[in-house]
Parts: structure tokens; sequence; C-alpha cells
């Protein structure tokens, strides 16, 4: 097995520009966010959004062109990229197993600031029987759509992969639009109390996973549409697929114990 570095199946990573652009979009939008929060001001923050997709676009480009036209990624280094979207994944549990410390250690045993009870007095929490149970269907539906992609790709059914997948980015847009109109009326505020804080920080950073998944979908979408996957070489769709499914047992959470149980 050879590669374009010399006859071993691992990919030694050309020289590129795009990690010191995300870098620097990445200071761009903290930055640009601070600005806004302070002085009102959006300009640096809206161009720190077309720095950070102009990477995206063109470093995405270079690791499709480097799977689907040169051959680089070979089985031992599809082998690595499964395990670094494992990783990844674990990384993002803790991440979400922080938020949720937060809001038991808050409401299992609330302080006399809040009134010794969850949720405090004056806060008035969704109806978990109305948007939070749509939005718990709509994510497992897409869990099913996003399943009856892969095996289609497995299968080699082009046009059901195309089908299932496009349902997939529907109801993950879908998803968004309900989350945002639930924003919209919610009757409290992030800073009503910790019972604020907890709930829009988690729900909120669920909702930015869920529209990055959804991104991600969109660019296996794209590239499904231009038959870069076959039955044996799909590790971009799988690592999206993986993506998507955290996110909806991350939401099942949510729902349970913040709509449910916390309100």
């Amino acid at each position: 097995m050879t590669s374009s570095h010399g006859h071993h199946p691992y990919h030694l990573v050309d020289m590129s520009p795009w990690p010191l652009t995300g870098s620097i979009s990445a200071m761009m939008m903290t930055t640009g966010l601070v600005k806004w929060f302070h002085q009102y001001n959006m300009n640096l923050l809206l161009l720190s959004f077309l720095a950070t997709v102009l990477t995206m676009v063109q470093w995405w480009r270079d690791i499709t062109r480097e799977g689907t036209y040169q051959g680089i990624h070979t089985s031992v280094v599809m082998k690595g990229l499964r395990w670094g979207m494992i990783l990844f994944i674990v990384s993002e549990v803790l991440f979400f197993f922080s938020f949720f410390w937060s809001f038991f250690h808050s409401s299992l045993a609330p302080t006399i600031e809040i009134g010794m009870n969850w949720p405090p007095y004056g806060i008035k929490p969704f109806n978990p029987f109305q948007i939070p149970l749509l939005n718990t269907t709509i994510l497992l539906s897409s869990g099913a759509t996003v399943t009856w992609a892969h095996h289609a790709i497995m299968e080699s059914n082009h046009t059901q992969a195309i089908q299932s997948l496009g349902i997939t980015i529907i109801l993950g847009v879908y998803f968004s639009l309900l989350q945002a109109f639930e924003y919209f009326e919610a009757p409290f505020s992030i800073a009503d109390s910790v019972f604020g804080s907890t709930f829009f920080v988690a729900t909120g950073f669920h909702g930015l996973h869920v529209i990055i998944g959804t991104s991600f979908l969109f660019v296996c979408f794209y590239r499904l549409l231009n038959h870069h996957f076959s039955s044996a070489h799909h590790v971009g769709f799988e690592a999206a697929a993986w993506y998507w499914h955290f996110v909806d047992v991350v939401w099942l959470f949510l729902y349970v114990f913040i709509y449910w149980w916390g309100g």
C-alpha cells in the first residue's frame, strides 16, 4: 500500500494555511462577541463569521480531494479518523456532563437565595408536553432517517441515501426553528437566577451542536450528490452520523431532566 509520500499507508499532511486562518478566525470571533456585548458593534463578529466559513469551505475541500480523488485516505488513515471522531465525541460528552452537574447541584439542594425551591419562585418553566415533546419526536425521527441513509450508502442505494439524508437535514432545520421560537416566547431569561442560567446554557449549547451537525450533514449531502461515497469508503458520513446520534442522546437527557423533571 502506497501514498504520495512513500511506501506506507499513513497520511503525512501537507503544509496548509487553514489551521492558521481558523485560529485567527476563532480569536476574531471571541473578541467580536466581546465588542458586540459592550459596544453593540457587530462588524468584527460578522467579519469573523465570514473568515470562519471561508476557512471551513476550503479546508473541507482539501480533505475531500485527499480522500476522494488522491487516494490518501487508506484503511489505516480511516481507522485513525474514526478514532479521532470517537475521542472528540467523548470530549463533548464531558462538556455536557459539566452542564448537568451544575443543574443537579442547583436543583437537588436549592439555596435560600432562590427560596429553597426548584424552579425558583416567580419562574414559570416550559410545558414539557408542547414544543419540547415535538422537538424530541423530531430528533428521534432524524436519528432513524440518518441510520436509513447510512444503510442505503452501505447497500449502494444512491436514491434512498439522498432521500433519507435530505429528510434528516429538513428535520434538523425544523428543530432549530422550533427552538428559536421557544426562546423567543420564553417567560424567563438567562439572567433569571441559576434556573435561567443552567437552562439556556445547556439547551443553547445543544442547539448550537444541532446547527453544527446539520451543517455537517449538509456537506455530506453535497458530497453524496457528487457520488463521493461508496459502500466501502464513507468515513466522512460515518462521522456525521455518529455526531448526530450523540446530539440525539444529549437531547433525551435534556428533555427528561431539565424540561420534564426539572420543570
